[in-house]
């Protein structure tokens, strides 16, 4: 080993970092920025004899700091990165058989688990910087917990922070030991610059640069949100340094993610030009790296972090403030190698009420990338140990993604396309879509739109510019990379190119052709071809345009353009398209970027997520069954007519379910048939074991009382042919039938002869209405079931008006009808009206006839 030149401070912490590694199966580290952990520690265990000459990973929450803590430790040895030290980041390798220490991303830790459960020949993963909280880095820690404790007892497990709670930590490792070190930091000056809020951020971060370059030696570091406030700084910054004369003496560098790896280690590498230099970082630069010179932070105060929504399906970048830890490391990058200075754009009075700590990006994130991977795993989220156990609601999210995706199965299972896309280290996405591409000879254009995907947008408004936004049309970017169509493309959208991105995009682009064996040169999709990358990507955001000009998208959330776009943009009236991007705020979310997309094509290449279904349904305004043959993807409806030859029980089935929403007035109800209804429920009434012909008990049986009667019919129209009375006799069997012919009978015949119709509408109370004069001689009221009831008796007048109602014909005789017959003599003097009702001759006529002979 090389002998250090100058002593850090971890070098206090070793013996007992060692003597705990030695013990068991882990420890946590919290060494203070400027300590010298990153670096330090792996070199300072490659000798220790439990590690068997076996390597070491550690990994690094950035592709930045992995290759920079490689490249250091290299150095110190006097060697290249790939010897005794590489590193493994996405898409660039730098190890070899020699490699002992092998730093790697997050990511990379969880393809290296995947492929070798047991990490053979690894003796200790340090987990550093592990305050961060990523995604990847609490997967690859569960994942690697279940590795030693199933697989390798002797795997050691370290995890390091400068800003860490470390006793969950401890204890989620087993309660393993906790060290600590103090940092080696030069004092920090500290100064609270907030700013009027009328002052655009990139202009107040830009002035205060300026301001300090005045005021302060040495280089400066300041930190921004994001890609877009760092171009926009960088512009303002170019401006006020030239008003005060010092644009020839400062270089300003930009710092972040979508940046090649050549443009992020020319930024943090050390002037030689003599010029003083400005570096405008995100978040990327908080920790793990030492940028030589840097004795001044500006720090905005903000970052940028993904928001990922269970409810849409959709994730959104948000701009919040950051930690008092995240300050807290920011400004430690201004005294790593000297005292230095901090300028906060924020009053101190807020800095207290800043959040503690990040929150774990765990609770944030699409989730879609780490179910794929348990189910890769073969585990489920809940058999593993957490810090932060993941949120059902963004695993049910993600499940259902990779079910439309084809990698889970309903079940949950991993498909063998799933395990396609596991391997490919890409989001499931990304990767279904170039996968999917492929065989269509389009592997080339989909590495294209990934990289797009991935980066800033390759057009910008023109300064003063108006309001209009720019084209949303993905097709446009697309033809932007290809460098004979890129002016053509930005003027159609309303804009002028970004050399910087565009050039990114290409890089990266070529990248990906490189991985996955794409030809280097193929041309760009047409805008057919680019909306089904488009939607082989994301098919929950597949689109249907409805009539007001709004969208529904397939995962049944809606979505619509600016109004400014809906008016100009012709890709606004495209009947389906693909929404890339979506601010998710409101009913229905803004679309940023979409792709049209041919509903052929859909047909052709979504079949088997396509969903055939015939609606047989009652149409209440038609009074009739509607059959309708539909085709749908997701939410959306891709065709919709008349079924022709619809499935006959089908529609019986819906006639039955309209007539049962309706009632019984749909039903032709002659006379005759109302007459059974009634008299069935007054059989039912009085012996129980009778069918219940009520209204409710009838609609509740309609399959088993009428669905016979109706097959074939479908309409209002058609139930006027039923015979209803013959279905409600068919209730009955043979021998009912019988009783109810001599125990409800449809008719009485009285003294007169007349057969008069019996009224059982009251089945407790079952009328005979017939006039006084034709029962005449009947001297007892008739009884009907068996006896067991009396008929209730209208007597009625010549005019047929009531004039008495009885149950006791016996007794009306005997005290009520001589006063009825004063009455109805004197209104009806040509009647008959004898003074012995029970002797009298009973008649339809005005009088009795006398016998004829």
């Amino acid at each position: 080993m090389v002998e250090q030149q100058n002593r850090l401070p971890i070098e206090n912490a070793l013996p007992a970092l060692k003597e705990a590694l030695h013990a068991g199966g882990g420890a946590v580290l919290v060494a203070e920025p400027g300590a010298g952990k990153t670096t330090r520690v792996p070199m300072a265990l490659l000798d220790e004899p439990w590690l068997r000459g076996q390597r070491i990973v550690m990994l690094e929450p950035r592709r930045l700091a992995a290759r920079s803590a490689a490249s250091y430790m290299a150095r110190a040895m006097g060697e290249k990165p790939g010897e005794t030290v590489g590193y493994r980041v996405r898409l660039d390798t730098k190890v070899s058989a020699a490699t002992r220490v092998e730093v790697i991303t997050e990511g990379v830790l969880t393809r290296m688990l995947q492929d070798d459960p047991a990490l053979e020949g690894v003796g200790l993963l340090i987990f550093d910087e592990f305050h961060e909280r990523h995604l990847d880095a609490d997967l690859g820690l569960a994942l690697a917990l279940e590795s030693q404790a199933l697989l390798r007892g002797d795997l050691r497990i370290l995890v390091m922070s400068a800003t860490l709670e470390a006793e969950p930590v401890a204890a989620l490792l087993g309660g393993v030991p906790v060290i600590h070190s103090p940092g080696r930091t030069y004092p920090v000056d500290t100064h609270y610059a907030p700013q009027p809020e009328s002052v655009p951020l990139e202009r107040a971060v830009a002035r205060t640069i300026a301001a300090a370059l005045q005021r302060h030696d040495g280089d400066l570091m300041a930190f921004l949100p994001g890609a877009g406030e760092i171009r926009r700084t960088e512009e303002a910054l170019h401006a006020e340094l030239r008003s005060q004369g010092m644009d020839g003496r400062v270089r300003i560098a930009t710092l972040f993610g979508q940046l090649s790896a050549e443009a992020q280690d020319a930024a943090i590498a050390p002037g030689t030009d003599g010029r003083r230099k400005v570096v405008l970082a995100t978040a990327l630069a908080e920790t793990s790296l030492t940028v030589e010179g840097v004795r001044i932070v500006v720090d905005s105060g903000l970052m940028r972090v993904p928001r990922f929504s269970p409810r849409t399906g959709m994730t959104r970048l948000e701009t919040l403030p950051v930690s008092r830890a995240s300050a807290d490391q920011r400004r430690g990058r201004a005294g790593r190698m000297g005292p230095g200075v901090c300028y906060r754009l924020w009053p101190e009075a807020r800095h207290a009420q800043l959040p503690a700590q990040n929150t774990p990006e765990i609770l944030d994130a699409d989730l879609a990338p780490l179910v794929l991977e348990l189910a890769a795993w073969g585990t489920a989220a809940a058999d593993l140990r957490w810090l932060t156990p993941p949120p059902a609601a963004a695993l049910a999210q993600g499940a259902d993604l990779l079910q439309r995706l084809g990698a889970l199965t309903p079940a949950g299972a991993l498909t063998a396309h799933g395990r396609e896309l596991a391997g490919s280290g890409l989001h499931p996405r990304i990767a279904h879509m170039i996968v999917r591409a492929e065989p269509l000879g389009l592997g080339a254009a989909a590495c294209d739109l990934a990289a797009l995907l991935g980066e800033r947008d390759l057009f910008r408004k023109d300064p003063g510019a108006a309001e209009t936004p720019l084209s949303p049309d993905l097709s446009l970017r697309l033809e932007a990379l290809a460098a004979r169509r890129a002016p053509q493309a930005a003027a159609a959208a309303g804009g002028r190119l970004d050399e910087g991105a565009v050039r990114q995009v290409r890089e990266q682009a070529q990248r990906y052709r490189r991985a996955f064996g794409a030809p280097a040169d193929a041309p760009p999709p047409s805008a057919a071809e680019a909306g089904l990358l488009a939607a082989f990507a994301y098919p929950d955001r597949i689109a249907e345009r409805r009539a007001d000009g709004r969208y529904l998208l397939a995962n049944g959330r809606g979505a619509a353009f600016a109004p400014a776009v809906a008016r100009n943009a012709p890709l606004a009236r495209e009947p389906y398209l693909v929404a890339l991007q979506l601010d998710d705020t409101g009913a229905d979310s803004r679309i940023l970027q979409a792709a049209a997309v041919a509903r052929a094509l859909l047909e052709r290449h979504f079949a088997e997520q396509l969903v055939r279904e015939t609606q047989v349904a009652w149409d209440a305004a038609a009074q009739a069954v509607r059959a309708r043959e539909r085709v749908r993807l997701g939410a959306l409806t891709l065709a919709d007519a008349p079924h022709p030859a619809p499935d006959a029980e089908a529609v019986q089935r819906a006639l039955l379910q309209g007539i049962a929403r309706e009632g019984l007035a749909l039903l032709p109800w002659t006379k005759q048939a109302r007459q059974w209804q009634t008299r069935l429920q007054f059989m039912h009434r009085h012996q129980p074991d009778w069918p219940d012909a009520g209204e409710e008990a009838l609609l509740a049986t309609l399959e088993e009382w009428l669905g016979p009667h109706v097959y074939g019919m479908r309409s209002r129209a058609d139930l006027q042919r039923l015979n209803l009375a013959a279905a409600l006799e068919a209730l009955l069997p043979w021998e009912k039938r019988q009783q109810i012919e001599r125990e409800a009978p449809t008719h009485m015949t009285v003294p007169s002869g007349s057969r008069i119709a019996i009224d059982y509408t009251d089945p407790d109370r079952p009328v005979l209405a017939v006039r006084l004069q034709e029962v005449f001689g009947w001297k007892e009221t008739p009884r009907i079931a068996n006896g067991a009831v009396p008929l209730t008796l209208h007597l009625l007048s010549p005019a047929r008006r009531p004039v008495q109602v009885t149950q006791d014909l016996a007794s009306f005789w005997q005290n009520t009808y001589f006063e009825v017959k004063k009455d109805l003599k004197g209104r009806y003097p040509k009647h008959y009206w004898p003074d012995d009702p029970h002797e009298a001759i009973a008649t339809r006529r005005t009088r009795p006839q006398p016998p004829r002979g």
